[in-house]
């Protein structure tokens, strides 16, 4: 295919924060119209320049924000009773989600086959109680609600990007292409992300050396020099859910700038028109996203996730929206 060129419209800053890269602003083509109904249309957006954690945060440095602050995490304190009324009492424990292989799967439907709930599990215990992050410091950090992250970024004085930051980041300056480093998922049969291989959710084949989250940098950078933008973990965005994409305006002078999506609130979805919980775009697709399920290791690629849920397999980077330096 021939790609589009990404317009520039800012210079590289010269005083890097560190661990952080500047993505230089511009126009690109945001969606696809070829996989999944809530990533169209494809519609041309403009985004300013700003930097972005070079991985997504890792285990040592959430680490560092929580002996400094001293913040617990969702999945660390039990549900307060009066929040769910006529609930059971012992059904009400701090926890997260954890993916657990099934021995069998009737259908790809219900989720509820693999993920459990578990008691225990939260960022330090990834995969129960009895498991511990003391050999994983520099693997990404999981078992975070959208406001556990956003309590990291402004920490460390960043903020959470757009769905359109991080996906223009992810891109790595390749517009138009299927895949965050060209149109090949495997170019010369080499894996460039961390995710399932074989039959999902039954067997990992493990082909790319891992079989849940793998250290940050593991695999090659995109075309900006970011790592893990595709695979790995999910990242959470600051944007609000919403099914669909806005079209393209009528006037090329009405290019969307710096777009913020999705309803008021996220909750709502006209196909889904039970769901009253507030849900963030996340993006980037996971170690278990699998060519039988869950293709969404593409830049384009969305998802939602209510802010109160945290999971085994979702994570976060940071961006910082500094002025470019005269």
């Amino acid at each position: 295919m021939t790609m589009a060129r990404t317009e520039i419209r800012a210079n590289d800053p010269v005083s890097p924060p560190a661990d952080m890269v500047w993505v230089p602003g511009g126009t690109f083509s945001m969606g696809s119209n070829d996989h999944y109904p809530e990533e169209a249309p494809v519609h041309r957006v403009r985004v300013d320049g700003f930097w972005i954690d070079r991985t997504p945060v890792t285990n040592r440095q959430f680490k560092d924000f929580v002996k400094a602050t001293g913040h617990k995490t969702f999945a660390e304190i039990a549900p307060d009773p009066k929040d769910y009324p006529g609930a059971l009492p012992h059904m009400l424990y701090a926890g997260s989600l954890v993916f657990v292989p099934p021995p069998s799967a009737n259908g790809l439907r219900d989720w509820s086959q693999w993920w459990t709930f578990m008691k225990g599990a939260d960022w330090r215990h990834p995969f129960g109680p009895k498991s511990s992050i003391n050999t994983a410091g520099q693997h990404p950090v999981v078992h975070l609600t959208h406001s556990d992250a956003f309590a990291y970024a402004r920490w460390a004085g960043k903020d959470l990007p757009t769905e359109a930051e991080w996906e223009f980041a992810a891109r790595g300056g390749r517009d138009g292409a299927e895949f965050a480093w060209g149109d090949e998922f495997m170019p010369g049969g080499q894996h460039m992300a961390n995710t399932w291989q074989g039959e999902f959710p039954l067997r990992n084949e493990n082909d790319d050396g891992y079989e849940r989250t793998s250290p940050v940098a593991a695999f090659p950078a995109n075309g900006y020099g970011l790592h893990d933008m595709i695979g790995n973990v999910w990242e959470w965005t600051s944007d609000w859910y919403s099914p669909k994409h806005h079209a393209d305006a009528p006037k090329a002078c009405c290019i969307p700038e710096n777009p913020r999506g999705g309803q008021e609130d996220g909750s709502y979805d006209p196909a889904q028109p039970n769901i009253r919980i507030p849900r963030k775009v996340i993006k980037g697709g996971s170690h278990l996203c699998a060519p039988n399920y869950c293709r969404r290791y593409r830049p384009a690629a969305r998802h939602a996730e209510a802010v109160d849920t945290s999971t085994s397999h979702l994570g976060f980077r940071c961006v910082k929206r500094t002025p470019v330096p005269e």
